[in-house]
């Protein structure tokens, strides 16, 4: 009887749900209205298996647009982050409940340690914010990306096939992204100042601009090198195919044009080598020390100043060669305007070093620290970007200690990666650890050069894969205590013989 009422409700709900859906999109001729009896199956079905739901949701993070309203003064991405609202929901329901459902394996990893002190760090910097209002929605979007993408995986992967669910998931609507703006951009004749045209879509835009596609697509391109490896016994169709797939991607990639994503490639498969043959914590230091050298050679005395560009031959260029050549000779306007913030993120820091402008303020307070020798035609910023730079992101709106902060979690996550990887023998395992550690390695130089870890996209592309990383490091010790354990059993039955 009680599944009858069950059933009787659920019906009711449903057909009120389309009929209501029918009326509004008859009446207001939004499309998007259409979605709301896939939203109302998809919260029936987060109130039944979450888990299954969750692995839903990752299908929609690379086909997620951005809508603005109230005149583009707001935005939110659909349908990706209402779900990441359930679920951070969800997840303060089922914390309250059972406050010690993290196991203390987690609690005990040294990246949840960094990531928690970032965290920390963090409320502390937005509760000393100079720009309340935005640093409140800073720390908003930041706590669902880390509760849907970090601590949720904790609960959901366990099995091969959670991983191999995980990556169809996500890789299915990226290469339908990928299709749909190659295509698009063939149309436009492959042209460098029509590719973020090309990202268009029914009307919207899939990325934000063509440097959060090229950052997607350069993260995700190591995961399809890692599958294609692992299918030399499949079906050569099934090889084929994914084949097919990466050359799509590396087609994505080349034009998307944007001079960090190429980097980004190949840095992701220098960190696979390096973890392979050991020398991974070499990495991070090297790069360290250079940057320290590099900015110990341009401080003193102003040296930084005999690199100013000319603000008359500065520009846009058209063609991606001329871009490229333009880079060479410093006469390229987005590198020299990158430079023109960075000189402006380095002077600000001294006025806050300890806790920062807070979270998305650089933009109301940098340009009184910039230097005019470096301004350039887009230096006015109408489009309100901030540093195009992690690192200097982090020193200017939160502070010191959330730089090292993340100047620290990226080695740590490296060296960890190699500790995994060594540690298994299972060549599933060893594949995924290295390819997780390559995605990671593309995002890093992306956002050497820009700040993505906070969007929707590449932030999922962050804090996931870091999220596994930290499960098989808890597998890969259980699998060997296993080992051990069986071996000694082996040893102590031969001697008892």
């Amino acid at each position: 009887m009680l599944t009858l009422v069950k059933d009787k409700w659920f019906s009711i709900a449903a057909f009120s749900v389309l009929f209501i859906t029918i009326i509004l999109y008859a009446y207001t001729g939004n499309y998007f209205v259409l979605a709301a009896p896939f939203a109302f199956l998809f919260f029936m079905l987060l109130g039944l298996n979450w888990k299954t739901a969750w692995c839903i949701f990752l299908f929609t993070i690379p086909a997620s647009i951005q809508i603005n309203f109230a005149s583009d003064t707001m935005s939110i991405t659909l349908p990706d982050q209402p779900l990441m609202w359930c679920f951070l929901l969800l997840f303060f329901i089922i914390w309250a409940r059972n406050p010690a459902i993290l196991p203390k394996w987690w609690w005990r990893d040294k990246l949840v340690f960094i990531a928690v002190l970032q965290f920390f760090w963090l409320i502390i910097s937005v509760a000393c914010s100079k720009v309340l209002f935005f640093s409140l929605k800073f720390l908003l979007a930041k706590s669902w990306l880390m509760v849907c993408y970090f601590i949720l995986p904790v609960f959901i992967f366990s099995e091969k096939k959670d991983y191999i669910r995980a990556f169809k998931m996500m890789m299915i609507p990226m290469l339908m992204t990928v299709i749909i703006i190659v295509t698009h951009h063939a149309l436009l004749g492959f042209r460098f100042n029509k590719v973020q045209m090309s990202l268009e879509f029914l009307g919207q835009s899939l990325y934000y601009n063509h440097v959060d596609y090229s950052s997607v697509t350069s993260m995700l391109f190591p995961l399809l090198l890692v599958a294609f490896s692992l299918t030399r016994q499949k079906n050569p169709l099934y090889r084929g195919g994914l084949l097919v797939i990466i050359l799509i991607f590396i087609a994505g990639i080349i034009f998307a044009q944007t001079r960090a994503a190429y980097i980004a490639v190949f840095f992701g498969l220098a960190v696979g080598l390096a973890i392979r043959f050991r020398l991974v914590n070499f990495i991070m230091p090297t790069i360290y020390g250079l940057l320290i050298l590099m900015l110990g050679y341009m401080i003193p005395n102003n040296k930084f100043m005999e690199f100013r560009p000319d603000y008359n031959t500065t520009y846009m260029h058209k063609d991606f060669a001329g871009h490229m050549i333009a880079t060479l000779r410093g006469k390229d306007m987005s590198s020299m305007e990158r430079v023109y913030r960075w000189i402006a993120g380095i002077r600000m820091s001294k006025a806050n070093p300890f806790t920062g402008v807070g979270p998305r303020g650089f933009y109301f307070y940098y340009k009184p620290y910039a230097v005019t020798s470096f301004r350039t035609y887009v230096s006015r910023n109408p489009e309100q970007s901030t540093t195009h730079n992690y690192f200097l992101y982090m020193l200017v709106e939160q502070g010191w200690p959330a730089m090292l902060l993340y100047a620290l979690l990226i080695p740590a996550i490296f060296a960890k990666a190699q500790k995994v990887y060594h540690r298994f023998k299972d060549k599933f395992y060893r594949a995924v650890t290295i390819g997780l550690a390559m995605t990671i390695g593309a995002g890093f130089i992306n956002n050497f050069f820009s700040e993505l870890i906070e969007t929707h996209k590449v932030g999922a592309l962050f804090y996931l894969p870091v999220a596994l990383l930290i499960i098989l490091d808890k597998k890969s010790r259980d699998m060997e205590a296993e080992e051990t354990a069986t071996l000694q059993l082996g040893e102590g039955e031969i001697a008892a013989k």
